[in-house]
């Protein structure tokens, strides 16, 4: 059987992990790989024995599938390029900035007959697939996924960069339109927004909550559910599943105070814990080169994007507002 040739462009923090992934596959040459500091694609290149270029065009002809882990404002022009070239991609999130592009990438790649996948690597998570099995009628999200401030990360604000996996993951959970949205965000270390809070609500009256930071000194990554019989509970970092059910509630009158007590079963979900970007590209190989289904469609992967920039424009709206505001007011 001849190996699967896979190459990775853009070797910074996302890529390298990439590269590490691919390296790893018995079935998979990792042909080579790509970036513009060629000191560090170099040495990358020694460790895990493998080519290095400067120019990702050097990669035409020689690999069957690519990584493409470079900077948001590259990715349309760079995976184009490569859909092209009859390469299948496997582009990080977010698609783009503009959803005509990312519209754009995707008719490409059914105009030359590859796949193109999106890199929201908590799809994969083996929790988060768990999760999908547990929730049924949510009432109530709350996601939370904060953590430091990384300068690495230049072209993208909080939304693009972290709340978009929890945009991602709730719209796989409420399969109903969004009724209401409301935004909030504010700059603390870059032009960006660095901190922002998110409210959807559904037509079914779901409410999700997500508040994204990269202004917290303590890495965070949770998601909670409230649906009629059960919370549930899940923490992304631990691949962990909790689920409480309330078991019994009784109060104690005394002439003092009144005291509750309430006891709940806790049960805590079996979880497969993989690595889930090594699923997410084996996913990737399976449906290039054996057909198989992918696990979003072209649909779900548009619509995580959409939302992600409607939660842009009402922060950007919302600061435009507060800058008016204050300007007119003297202050």
């Amino acid at each position: 059987m001849t190996a699967v040739r896979a190459g990775v462009v853009g070797t910074g923090h996302m890529g390298r992990y990439h590269v590490a992934v691919y390296s790893g596959f018995a079935d998979v040459e990792l042909a080579g790989i790509v970036d513009t500091n060629e000191e560090l694609v170099r040495g990358l290149a020694a460790q895990y024995n493998t080519t290095s270029y400067t120019d990702y065009r050097e990669l035409f002809g020689r690999v069957d599938l690519v990584s493409i882990a470079v900077p948001t404002s590259l990715h349309h022009s760079v995976a184009k390029e490569f859909l092209r070239n009859g390469m299948h991609v496997l582009l990080e999130k977010p698609i783009t900035k503009d959803l005509e592009q990312a519209h754009e990438l995707f008719a490409v790649a059914a105009e030359h007959e590859v796949v193109l996948h999106i890199g929201h690597v908590e799809r994969f998570n083996g929790a988060v697939q768990e999760l999908k099995k547990i929730v049924k009628k949510p009432i109530l999200i709350e996601a939370r996924r904060l953590g430091p401030f990384q300068p690495r990360v230049e072209d993208d604000g909080v939304v693009l960069d972290l709340m978009i996996h929890d945009i991602d993951i709730v719209l796989g959970l409420v399969a109903e339109p969004i009724v209401h949205l409301a935004a909030q965000g504010v700059s603390v270390f870059s032009p960006h927004e660095d901190v922002a809070n998110v409210q959807m609500t559904f037509e079914g009256g779901c409410v999700a909550t997500l508040t994204a930071s990269r202004a917290t000194h303590n890495k965070v990554r949770t998601m909670a559910v409230t649906q009629q019989d059960a919370y549930v509970f899940l923490d992304f970092t631990d691949q962990d599943i909790h689920i409480h059910r309330q078991a019994s509630t009784e109060h104690l009158l005394t002439r003092e105070q009144l005291r509750y007590k309430q006891e709940s079963l806790i049960e805590r979900v079996f979880v497969y814990k993989d690595n889930p970007l090594k699923s997410e590209i084996r996913h990737l190989i399976e449906c290039a080169l054996d057909g198989a289904k992918r696990a979003v469609s072209v649909e779900d992967e548009l619509k995580s994007l959409t939302v992600a920039l409607e939660v842009l424009e009402l922060i950007h709206a919302n600061r435009r507002a507060h800058r008016t505001v204050v300007e007119s007011s003297g202050q």
